[in-house]
């Protein structure tokens, strides 16, 4: 992968990894009861989850890019609609509803395994990163080893993003129950703009 295109996938995985989420739902509400020490054990659960994904959206892509040599084109085009509809989904959506449902069972296998089934258990995370994934490839280019980085990079953002999520709990919580929308909203234009943008990039 080119540097600019993985500095390009770097900027946008990062704005992502931002966007509101079941997974940094989890480590904002465990943040606050539990403590970002003990979040680790859900945030790695939820990091290994989202690797397995990006594994077999990539066994998928790379199937379909050996049959036709059009098939990136089409997947870039596609996969750039699907981001602007959860854009505007994203865009409309109320702001995120954080009330306490009780003390959580905040034992460390239960908390990696919580994190594991909230990653896997959303078919659209698999949808999604078939989108978003094909807009970076350089089919001129190996593609394994472009699979390899795209992975890599995703699991440490999306690591390093819900550990600061867990460690700044008690400051970001209540600031999203007063800008929900707002944050809600400035997400929602990161995906119209990554899904208008992105597939006529060469």
């Amino acid at each position: 992968m080119a540097l600019h295109t993985w500095l390009i996938y770097l900027v946008a995985v990062i704005g992502l990894s931002l966007t509101p989420g079941p997974n940094s739902l989890l480590a904002l509400t465990h943040g606050v009861l539990d403590g970002h020490r003990r979040t680790l054990f859900a945030i790695g659960g939820g990091t290994l989850g989202f690797i397995a994904l990006i594994a077999l959206s990539m066994l998928g892509i790379g199937t379909l890019l050996r049959t036709s040599a059009h098939a990136l084109t089409v997947l870039k085009v596609a996969g750039g609609l699907y981001l602007i509809w959860l854009g505007i989904q994203l865009w409309r959506a109320p702001p995120l509803q954080l009330g306490d449902s009780g003390q959580p069972d905040s034992r460390r296998r239960k908390l990696f395994r919580r994190g594991l089934l909230t990653a896997i258990s959303n078919p659209k995370v698999l949808l999604f990163f078939g989108a978003f994934l094909p807009q970076f490839i350089d089919p001129a280019r190996p593609l394994p080893q472009q699979f390899l980085l795209m992975a890599l990079t995703f699991a440490a953002v999306e690591f390093l993003v819900e550990y600061l999520i867990a460690r700044l709990a008690h400051v970001i919580r209540p600031w999203l129950e007063r800008t929900g929308r707002r944050f809600n909203r400035a997400c929602g234009g990161l995906f119209i703009a990554l899904g208008s943008a992105l597939p006529l990039t060469r």
